[in-house]
């Protein structure tokens, strides 16, 4: 009677010390910032082998915050790294914001500066032993080809797995799905994203269509500092005009899910084809 009930138990028995571990196994928190160098250690190879690194710059926007390029990362990073099973480093909040640096409150780092400090940090996710570096980037123009570049050069130097994802450009049919048009720098997409995190964040109040313009074809003309705060892909089309706040949550999770179908792919086929040891 004693052994049929062990054999009964067993398996419950089993699925009860397999949930318990997979319990300890789970990181208290998915910030590197808020880790303990313990944890850190009992985690990191042997349980999480990705990390996303987040970038962006200060630079104006139209009507929503200086710091969008580092709001919309960072916000994306905490919802996509419990579902790879990722951390998440310390944001890089400065970048080569180029021609929109002399608005006020925007701040500059030379390609010359950014290039080694970003590869710097990159070093420091191999050396603690990370095999797959995601960077999710919130600030396009020159800065793309940096990241892109380093990270490539560092993923064939040291044998690690790089994806440098332009969240924006990634999501680019979202904006069409969700708003039947483009969008732009400050645009509707990026607005939805910024007010989808904090409304308060958007000054509705101040929105002008004269703070937008529509550069489509680049390499045609270049202005220092570039004459509007709102850059439009298509002329007439992503002004960010109602400030929908349905839509705005509707454009968010389309962004978060469309990125996260990105990242799940490209660690799916690197782990298919044995780069992910």
């Amino acid at each position: 009677m004693r052994l049929t009930r062990y054999w009964v138990l067993a398996p419950l028995l089993a699925l009860a010390a397999g949930s318990l571990s997979a319990q300890q196994a789970a990181p208290s928190t998915h910030s590197m910032d808020d880790l303990n160098w313990m944890e850190f250690r009992r985690l990191v190879p042997s349980q999480i082998k990705t990390v996303i690194l987040t970038t962006g710059t200060l630079e104006p926007h139209g009507v929503i915050n200086n710091g969008a390029d580092n709001t919309a990362p960072k916000r994306m990073a905490e919802v996509i790294a419990p579902r790879i099973h990722a951390l998440i480093a310390p944001h890089i909040p400065y970048g080569v914001t180029g021609s929109m640096s002399p608005y006020p409150g925007a701040l500059h780092i030379p390609e010359e500066a950014y290039r080694p400090y970003v590869r710097a940090v990159l070093l420091g996710l191999v050396k603690n032993e990370f095999r797959n570096i995601i960077i999710i980037n919130g600030h396009g123009g020159p800065q793309t080809a940096v990241l892109q570049a380093v990270a490539g050069e560092v993923a064939l130097e040291k044998n690690v797995n790089t994806l440098v994802v332009n969240w924006w450009s990634a999501a680019g049919e979202v904006v069409k799905e969700v708003f039947g048009e483009n969008g732009g720098h400050a645009g509707i997409n990026e607005t939805a994203y910024i007010q989808a995190i904090d409304p308060k964040l958007v000054r509705k109040e101040w929105y002008s269509r004269d703070l937008a313009l529509a550069n489509p074809a680049p390499g045609a003309w270049s202005a220092v500092p570039f004459p509007a705060t709102i850059g439009l892909y298509e002329p007439g089309q992503g002004y960010p005009k109602d400030f929908d706040q349905k839509k705005a949550e509707v454009y968010f999770h389309k962004v978060n899910d469309r990125i996260l179908a990105l990242i799940q792919d490209v660690l799916k086929r690197w782990e298919a084809a044995g780069f992910i040891k």
